[in-house]
């Protein structure tokens, strides 16, 4: 029986640990930056079409790195929100290395 989580600092050591393998790590790193690229170039050049491939650019690199290297489940499936949410802490954790890619 799966947990239930109730707020994102109970949910995010859990998110973490769906998190351990480098290839992943760098996979969502890369997705979760690219998303915020995606997203202040699209407002600031007023190109509102472009947000749309946010979730296939964000999605997409995490999916690949749940699929293929850590062979799990994408916590967004059972947690949309607290996942999202996580992608940015792991993404900003990365940045100021609180958090390694290995």
């Amino acid at each position: 029986m799966e947990k239930k989580y109730s707020s994102l600092k109970e949910f995010y050591p859990y998110y973490l640990t769906e998190h351990q393998n480098p290839t992943s790590r760098v996979l969502h790193f890369i997705g979760t930056g690219l998303v915020l690229v995606v997203l202040v170039t699209a407002i600031a050049m007023a190109q509102y079409i472009w947000l749309a491939a946010i979730p296939v650019i964000g999605y997409g690199f995490a999916w690949v790195g749940h699929f293929f290297f850590e062979k799990n489940k994408p916590a967004t499936f059972t947690y949309p929100f607290y996942s999202l949410a996580s992608d940015f802490l792991l993404f900003f954790d990365l940045l100021r290395g609180k958090e390694k890619f290995s």
